[in-house]
């Protein structure tokens, strides 16, 4: 490996505004791996995608999971809203700081130097090396040369690095390498040349590293597929007509074709990958065992297939903002295509599920999730997708309906006191009661019937699962407005009975406490 090749203004003298003051004398040597320690600095994969690990520990994975590029993440504890937070995050918070870096070494003149490094035909790709070295990637010039095998490197139990982490310090310095390029062809009138052929020299040797990766890539495959797209297809960007020379220019345009066409390449990758994940999450034989075990809860594929859609929705994210539209079109169908498929993935494997209280608890957990995919419903009982209502009003039906039914419907309501938010107002109450011993105790078996059905579908149902707080109390008081205000009118007409209730501790404030308890799994 070459040595440090000469030296660059001090660090406090580069200012982005003034170009020219990397050509003054004032001279002195930088503080040792300066902008690769700026570099690695800089974080990519946190804001970029959500991971899934292989857990260690686990007890299952999905069924061919050994030869898959993919493992679902069985942590069912992560936040319902993760997958919306990681779509949120910010591709450009990366993009710009790897840019303030990139343009700091241009100003500093360390750019411009590894260029007449290069210039200047030293030894065998000297300069290269040692700028690569900079860059954290000079390892990348090694997978060119003959007989180097990336997947082996990276089983050899010797080596440090993960595919994710090769692929972050790729996406570093195709940043900086595309940015540090560009600045410099504007800055330096008389060598545009010379720079564009160093960058396209650079570029290159870069993306070998694309054919290189994917075969290697396993558990996060398509988290890294779409930060290279990303990161590829703004460097793209970059290498538009420019006011140089002609022959700069034309080999900037061979700069962007080559990152075009690995643009496309990628894509294709990305929308290969998808089908593989599908095929996955379809033949996974465990969804029987694991829909009862989960009590309703979020399933760990349910999870998997929405971090990936929402990896898609961050790759066509990224395409809006340039006037191709076709990529932003392309990603688009895909996301949708892939939340249909979800929909009706979940809708027949909650058919293993004998249960249809716990089968509809599943289906509203678990699109619930999905419906975040989409911002037109906030978190709120007024805004639950449609779906998420038909099924919560089902589990209703199924769970609850039985419950109201051991109250005495002789007569009917004179005014409806019950939350009709809910969709609960459909119990006729009687208004009064027909007097007697013998009706006294036909009430008061009912309500004994009632109680016992209350308290064995709670019971049952105490430590099923919802695990996003929003819709957990959005249930809830579902359940209070159908099951527990009915249970208070009636009683409100009937005294005599309210002060029974009290006595054995089921007055409706008692079971509105213990509905407080329910899903916490």
């Amino acid at each position: 490996m070459a040595g440090r090749l000469s030296f660059v203004p001090k660090f406090g003298e580069w200012d982005s505004r003034d170009p020219a003051r990397s050509r003054l004398g004032r001279t002195s040597p930088p503080p040792r791996n300066l902008y690769r320690d700026l570099i690695r600095s800089v974080a990519v994969s946190g804001g970029q995608y959500i991971r899934h690990p292989i857990h260690a520990g686990s007890s299952y994975s999905p069924s061919g999971a050994s030869n898959s590029h993919f493992h679902p993440s069985n942590n069912s504890d992560c936040s319902s809203g993760s997958a919306s937070g990681a779509a949120r995050a910010d591709f450009c918070a990366h993009d710009h700081e790897l840019t303030k870096i990139a343009r700091r070494m241009v100003g500093d003149g360390y750019a411009r130097r590894m260029v007449n490094a290069f210039d200047s035909g030293g030894p065998d790709r000297a300069a290269l090396e040692t700028w690569f070295l900079e860059l954290d990637v000079d390892w990348v010039l090694q997978i060119s040369e003959e007989n180097y095998d990336l997947r082996q490197q990276l089983q050899d139990k010797a080596s440090s690095s993960s595919p994710q982490e090769l692929v972050d310090r790729w996406i570093r310095a195709v940043t900086v390498i595309a940015v540090s390029v560009t600045e410099l062809v504007v800055t330096v009138d008389d060598e545009t040349p010379t720079v564009a052929r160093f960058g396209r020299a650079s570029m290159a040797e870069m993306l070998v590293f694309v054919d290189a990766i994917i075969p290697a890539l396993k558990e996060e495959k398509l988290q890294a597929l779409v930060g290279m797209y990303m990161c590829v297809r703004s460097a793209s960007y970059r290498f538009t007509p420019l006011l140089i020379s002609s022959e700069a220019q034309t080999i900037l345009n061979e700069i962007g074709a080559s990152l075009s066409r690995e643009v496309i390449r990628l894509r294709e990758a990305i929308f290969s990958t998808m089908e593989e994940v599908r095929a996955l999450v379809e033949d996974d034989d465990l969804w029987a065992i694991e829909i009862p075990r989960g009590r309703g809860e979020v399933h760990r594929n349910t999870r998997f297939m929405v971090d990936c859609i929402m990896s898609m929705v961050k790759a066509g994210g990224s395409t809006r903002t340039s006037a191709q539209s076709h990529d932003d079109a392309n990603f688009g169908g895909l996301v949708a295509d892939s939340v249909n498929y979800l929909k009706d993935l979940l809708l027949r494997k909650s058919k293993i599920c004998s249960d249809p209280s716990l089968r509809y608890l599943f289906l509203l957990n678990n699109h619930y999730l999905v419906a975040q995919l989409s911002e037109r419903w906030p978190g709120d009982h007024w805004g639950l997708a449609p779906e998420c209502i038909k099924f919560k009003d089902s589990y209703l039906d199924v769970s609850w309906g039985h419950v109201l039914s051991h109250i005495p419907k002789t007569g009917f309501m004179d005014s409806c006191c019950l939350d009709v938010s809910c969709g609960c107002a459909w119990l006729c109450i009687p208004k009064t009661g027909i007097h007697g011993s013998r009706q006294n105790r036909k009430q008061t078996s009912s309500l004994a019937k009632f109680e016992s059905a209350f308290h064995k579908t709670y019971q049952a149902q105490k430590f099923w699962k919802v695990q996003d707080p929003q819709l957990r109390d959005v249930l809830r008081r579902a359940i209070a407005g159908r099951v527990v205000e009915g249970y208070r009118y009636y009683l409100k007409k009937h005294p005599a009975l309210e002060n029974q209730v009290s006595s054995r501790g089921s007055s409706p404030d008692v079971l509105n406490q213990m509905l407080g308890e329910l899903f916490e799994g």
